[in-house]
C-alpha cells in the first residue's frame, strides 16, 4: 500500500524471532536485509513527501523491494524448522 513500512517482521510476523537471529549470525542475510530495509525506507519518504519521480523509476524500485523481499523469505523458509 501506498505510504506504508513493509519491514520484514511487519511482513512475516510469523518469522520474527527467526529474522532476528538470522540478522545476527547470518551475514548474507543481514546484508541483504539491511538493503531492503535502507530500499524500503526511500521508498517510504518519496510516497510521504510526494517527492517527484517517473512511474518507470518508482516501479523499478518497487521491483527491486519485492525480489530483495523473495530472496530474504527463501531464506527464512530454508532455516524455519
Amino acid at each position: 500500500m501506498f505510504g506504508e513500512r513493509h519491514d520484514l517482521p511487519h511482513e512475516f510476523p510469523e518469522h520474527a524471532e527467526l529474522i532476528t537471529r538470522l540478522h545476527e549470525e547470518n551475514a548474507e542475510f543481514a546484508a541483504l536485509m539491511d538493503e531492503y530495509t535502507a530500499l524500503d525506507a526511500e521508498i517510504l519518504k518519496i510516497e510521504q513527501e510526494g517527492t517527484p519521480i517517473t512511474d518507470e523509476h518508482a516501479e523499478e524500485l518497487k521491483f527491486k523491494r519485492v525480489s530483495l523481499k523473495d530472496k530474504l523469505y527463501a531464506m527464512l523458509q530454508s532455516h524455519a524448522g
